[in-house]
């Protein structure tokens, strides 16, 4: 379960302020809800199956005190991608005519999602929990729901989503968090 509860709350804390929210909040104005949370689900659970594959791996075959480097450094990446932020093209959301809606989502985002900062994210928590389950189904979920609230709070509030504080405080719990597994191994 911790392995579900991290993934899920630190995937959350990832998406947050990601052009996948944007996409998911585009495809809402074309689809219904449920297509585009349906979509994000099956493209989410392919990528990161196989994100936890390769952070599995890596996580049984490197040195303890490598991975921490190499999970706090990217976890400090993360945080300034995050304060760079993303953007997205029209292409990213263009359907295509002869597919269904739930193909042309699912397509889209797995494309999108393919390194991407919650994929990246993905592998390097499966390098720090030994749950392959509970860290896919965690992270699969954790992007389902930040999707969700985009979409919900976009419908809610239009435009006026404050988008620069959003991506602030996940940056700074990313870079806190990258910090202390840099000083872990040392303490």
């Amino acid at each position: 379960m911790e392995a579900f509860f991290a993934s899920f709350g630190l995937i959350v804390i990832a998406e947050m302020g990601d052009k996948s929210q944007l996409v998911a909040l585009a495809f809402a104005t074309r689809y219904r809800v449920w297509q585009v949370l349906a979509g994000i689900t099956a493209a989410t659970l392919l990528v990161h199956a196989g994100s936890v594959a390769i952070g599995r791996v890596a996580g049984e075959n490197l040195p303890e005190t490598a991975i921490a480097v190499g999970a706090g450094l990217a976890f400090i990446g993360f945080g300034l991608w995050t304060m760079r932020g993303d953007t997205i093209t029209g292409d990213e959301t263009k359907g295509r005519g002869r597919l269904g809606p739930l193909l042309v989502i699912a397509i889209a985002f797995f494309i999108a999602e393919l390194g991407d900062k919650t994929m990246l994210a993905t592998v390097t928590i499966a390098t720090q929990y030994p749950g392959f389950i509970g860290t896919w189904l965690g992270s699969t979920a954790g992007m389902v729901v930040a999707d969700a609230i985009a979409i919900v709070a976009g419908i809610a509030i239009g435009s006026r989503l404050p988008e620069r504080p959003i991506k602030l405080i996940a940056a700074s719990i990313f870079l806190l968090f990258g910090a202390w597994l840099l000083i872990d191994p040392w303490i």
